[in-house]
């Protein structure tokens, strides 16, 4: 090749050199600018998986376990990399049929508080593959049982004082013409219709606690008023037992919450300490603030409750000394009013107690925040004295004090 040529052959190179240089970072700029930024739609349809509230996982024609979610093994449908063999025997049929199909896959042994009703579909992907979707309607099954379970109580509950009343009208029938029987008939039929009326208001009471029913708009509500206003309410009946209810110096404190039902939950659980005590025998009220929450302690020194029982007193018509609930007229529903009055206000009740010593239960609803004071301690209300206030202060740093024996 001549000199003129090897010239032109070396500048060629080096414009396709310097050209390509140029044009080729560019071209992959605008690839980059078309290409989409974020996950693609196998990574957003994994995330879905994963995220997913149902129990999913992907079988391949042999019943092996190719895609699942930790909600699968949550509700017992995975178990040391391997499915549920009901589920692989279901797939197999879907696979050869081609139709999906429903199945049972609650857990064969129930292990405490875990899904037990668990129901899945499974559906052919094709090419051999099968996804099995699981559902928990556990708390469903629970409602269930608690509603067939509410049923039966109800009914026995009302049958008892309405079996009563006939059996006794039918005495007094019977005794039309003695006057001292046709009056003890007649008191005794009082007793049973006062516990009847008792049993269905109480009940209308729970259900609009429990139900949809709008709850009365929450308002600042003084402590002290409430236990002045649940002492009336069970004055009689204490004096009845000669039974003397003290209390604890005025708190000023403050609640937000319905003056009626904080006033029938702690008139129910001075009802409970009236006639779970001897006769003679002191119940007390006390009142403090400790967390923000206001804490209205209501402790006797009657039967107690066996440690066994303390968890289910707040069940509906549960019963841990039940001839003594029978002989004092109780409905089985009172602790599970309080109970459900502490939850709608955003607190609980508490239980402290010993069989042959006493018990305590603890009233615990949210302090009302404009109660404050800006270092924490509670506010006086209008026209509150010093003294009142120097109380306030006093309470709010005991705290950690025990209180009723605990």
């Amino acid at each position: 090749m001549s000199a003129p040529g090897a010239v032109l052959l070396a500048v060629g190179c080096l414009l396709v050199g310097l050209i390509a240089g140029f044009l080729v970072p560019r071209l992959n700029r605008r690839r980059a600018q078309r290409r989409p930024v974020g996950p693609t739609v196998a990574e957003l349809l994994l995330r879905l998986v994963r995220s997913s509230n149902n129990g999913i996982l992907v079988l391949n024609r042999f019943g092996d376990l190719v895609l699942f979610n930790r909600r699968a093994e949550a509700l017992g449908l995975v178990q040391a990399n391997r499915a549920d063999p009901r589920a692989r025997v279901a797939a197999e049929q879907v696979e050869e049929t081609g139709d999906p199909m429903e199945i049972d896959l609650s857990p064969l042994e129930a292990r405490g508080r875990q899904p037990e009703a668990v129901v899945a579909e499974i559906r052919p992907l094709g090419e051999g593959f099968t996804v099995v979707e699981a559902v928990d309607h556990s708390e469903a099954a629970r409602l269930e049982a608690v509603r067939r379970d509410f049923v039966a109580n109800v009914s026995h509950e009302l049958k008892t004082p309405v079996g009563a009343i006939a059996l006794l009208a039918e005495a007094v029938l019977d005794a039309a013409d003695d006057v001292e029987e046709v009056r003890r008939f007649g008191g005794k039929i009082l007793h049973e219709s006062t516990r009847l009326g008792t049993l269905v208001s109480e009940l209308i009471a729970l259900s609009r606690l429990q139900g949809a029913e709008r709850l009365p708009d929450l308002n600042v509500v003084e402590v002290d008023a409430v236990v002045r206003e649940a002492l009336g309410r069970t004055r009689l009946s204490a004096e009845s037992r000669e039974i003397e209810i003290t209390t604890d110096e005025p708190s000023g404190l403050l609640v937000e919450g319905d003056r009626t039902l904080l006033v029938t939950a702690l008139s129910n659980l001075l009802d409970n300490a009236v006639n779970y005590s001897p006769q003679g025998s002191p119940v007390s009220i006390s009142r403090r603030l400790s967390g923000g929450m206001v804490e209205i302690a209501v402790t006797d020194r009657g039967i107690g409750i066996a440690e066994e029982d303390q968890q289910r007193v707040f069940e509906r018509f549960y019963r841990a000394d039940k001839a003594r609930s029978r002989a004092t007229g109780g409905t089985g529903l009172g602790l599970a009013i309080v109970k459900h009055v502490a939850a709608n206000h955003g607190g609980e009740v508490k239980l402290w107690s010993m069989p042959g010593t006493g018990s305590t239960f603890t009233l615990r609803i949210p302090m009302h925040q404009s109660g404050r004071n800006g270092d924490g301690t509670p506010a006086a209300p209008d026209g509150q004295t010093p003294a009142q206030l120097s109380r306030l202060v006093v309470t709010a740093a005991k705290d950690g004090r025990n209180q009723g024996g605990k």
